[in-house]
């Protein structure tokens, strides 16, 4: 397992992505794996470093294992910010138009539909959300 500490801003979001990347590498993730898992850090981080600790920032933690049988990837953003469980948002109704539709929440959405399970749980004062995604 491999650990990366920073601020939660958007300027570090590029360190997030190559921290990842460069452990997924190791384990020759297919690309397709690799870019669904992209995507779902940008959404999960960005939403860390603007939403919790607004209006000032603070100490985000995502921690990266690969586990066997199945193997897959685990990751998980920690962070002591507002407590916040987007997993009980409820899922946008996709069936609308843009303009019809709520704003928020596409972004989680489309992190649950690409992953293979993601949980949330508030513990210790942090908020720590983990995704899993098999290769």
């Amino acid at each position: 397992m491999a650990e990366l500490n920073l601020q939660a801003t958007l300027e570090n979001l590029d360190k997030v992505l190559d921290f990842v990347n460069q452990y997924l590498e190791k384990y020759e993730c297919p690309m397709k794996a690799q870019m669904q898992i992209d995507i779902a850090i940008e959404e999960i981080f960005v939403n860390i470093a603007h939403y919790a600790y607004h209006p000032s920032t603070g100490p985000a933690s995502i921690c990266v294992d690969v586990e066997e049988d199945p193997l897959q990837v685990s990751i998980s953003f920690a962070d002591n910010g507002i407590p916040y469980d987007p997993l009980k948002k409820d899922d946008p109704d996709i069936g609308l138009s843009a303009d019809e539709r709520e704003i928020g929440g596409l972004g989680i959405f489309m992190v649950k539909k690409s992953m293979d399970n993601i949980s949330y749980q508030y513990k210790d004062g942090s908020n720590i959300l983990t995704i899993k995604k098999k290769f």
